[in-house]
């Protein structure tokens, strides 16, 4: 498994392409901006993407879909709450009120311990809600894409609709902390001091992993 980790869009978000080298198949997860140069290194690593994962459905998380859709043919996939919460007309027109472009319509919903399969590899999905309903961990060979349940030594808020800081710690308690700690963390956004991180390192230093259990 080979992880590109790219800084894109204008709110720090962190785009993961994700391939197995053996068959060059990947997946894209939270393609939020720079859609060019995210096709560009698809393209120099000569990498076909099959799938586009949402760790939820926040737009500034999903701008990018709609580009990289069309562009490369990939499905869309999200979990089947945020898939609910965002795949409406009200969600499309206040991501557009934001200076989004609205994400077209989920093609796969997952749900907890689902895989995604891409050449020889695959992502578990982990269901953590609590920044948004339908938020998910992606979990494979020692990697765990977090999306916005967890920063480098911090969390997502959980004060926007469908958030709630109760549901976030239990999953961070219940579906986080319990996996192994050399586990490599890649936050949804460069918010920490580095731009990775491990479990282990987060249960030690994470004042939400370690002020609350």
């Amino acid at each position: 498994m080979v992880v590109e980790q790219m800084l894109v869009g204008p709110m720090a978000v962190f785009c993961y392409l994700v391939a197995c080298p053996q068959t060059g198949e990947a997946v894209l997860i939270d393609p939020a901006g720079d859609e060019q140069r995210i096709l560009q290194v698809l393209t120099e690593r000569k990498w076909r993407p099959v799938y586009l994962i949402n760790t939820h459905g926040h737009p500034d998380h999903t701008c990018g879909n709609h580009i990289l859709a069309q562009q490369t043919g990939v499905k869309i996939i999200m979990h089947e709450a945020d898939a609910r919460l965002f795949d409406n007309a009200p969600a499309r027109q206040m991501a557009a009120q934001m200076g989004f472009r609205p994400s077209p319509g989920v093609d796969r919903t997952v749900k907890d311990r689902d895989r995604i399969q891409f050449g020889q590899e695959s992502l578990q999905v982990i269901h953590t809600p609590g920044h948004t309903p339908g938020s998910i961990c992606l979990f494979g060979k020692n990697n765990l894409f977090t999306g916005d349940t967890l920063f480098v030594g911090a969390v997502g808020r959980t004060d926007l609709p469908g958030g709630s800081f109760e549901v976030l710690l239990d999953s961070l308690q219940h579906k986080i902390a319990s996996l192994p700690d050399e586990t490599i963390v890649w936050p949804g956004h460069d918010y920490g001091d580095q731009p990775r991180s491990t479990v282990g390192w987060e249960k030690k230093t994470n004042p939400y992993l370690t002020d609350f259990f």
